[in-house]
């Protein structure tokens, strides 16, 4: 598995925010990570790239222990977070290669060349990331997480602030890289997520509340994941 994760616990003072959590995704797969707000998405997330430690259980990444050995598991992963920090006086250019240095590529021209065509950056590339607009910002975000060609992607919201024709050119990015990649995908607009994967987690107050195939999910709401979703998160959130 590319990814696994085993009973993972993680509190926050009284609250926990992930609850014995499972699940695994193998290469080729784009797995949909879906919750509402506070479910506990982002920091199972954030555990998964190593930039928080598990109370309790285990992740593996290209079966490396992350807790264990974090740098080698950072070195498989590409990570946009929700909030995708960038820095903001560095020009497009100047900072993938910056990112490119990090990850300790050699051919750093060519590897920010390729991934500014890959994600549609060449309109902007002269431009400062800070005087993008927020679609942009997010595709930034988006090559830094691709150019040193990682075996998995955690992508926390990606086509946030993304208009309907960049979604459809972003998207197509990701079911690409999904053919070879085993991507973690979460995002509140549940109709990518149906358009482009084949399985969904959904975790609501800390613990997982479905693992399944979209088709076996639409089977039971008329073909809708919003009510899927709706159905499994305030139902729980009610009791």
């Amino acid at each position: 598995m590319s990814i696994e994760i085993k009973k993972l616990t993680k509190s926050f003072g009284s609250q926990k925010a992930v609850n014995d959590v499972s699940f695994t995704a193998e290469k080729g797969t784009i797995l949909g990570f879906l919750g509402p707000n506070g479910a506990g998405k982002s920091t199972t997330m954030k555990i998964i790239t190593g930039y928080l430690t598990a109370d309790q259980g285990s992740v593996s990444v290209c079966g490396i222990d992350v807790q264990k050995d974090p740098l080698a598991a950072k070195k498989k992963i590409g990570y946009l977070p929700e909030a995708n920090p960038l820095y903001y006086d560095m020009y497009v250019k100047e900072y993938l290669s910056f990112i490119a240095g990090v990850h300790g590529i050699t051919k750093t021209a060519k590897a920010v060349a390729d991934v500014i065509e890959l994600t549609g950056l060449g309109i902007e590339a002269h431009k400062k990331t800070g005087q993008l607009s927020k679609g942009y910002k997010q595709r930034v975000g988006l090559a830094a997480a691709l150019i040193h060609d990682p075996e998995v992607l955690i992508l926390d919201e990606p086509t946030s602030g993304l208009d309907p024709n960049q979604i459809i050119e972003i998207r197509n990015v990701i079911r690409e890289q999904g053919r070879h990649k085993t991507i973690l995908f979460s995002s509140h607009i549940l109709q990518e997520v149906q358009a482009i994967c084949e399985r969904v987690v959904i975790i609501n107050r800390g613990n997982i509340v479905a693992d399944d195939d979209v088709a076996n999910l639409l089977k039971t709401s008329g073909g809708n994941l919003e009510d899927v979703f709706r159905n499994l998160t305030v139902a729980q959130a009610s009791v």
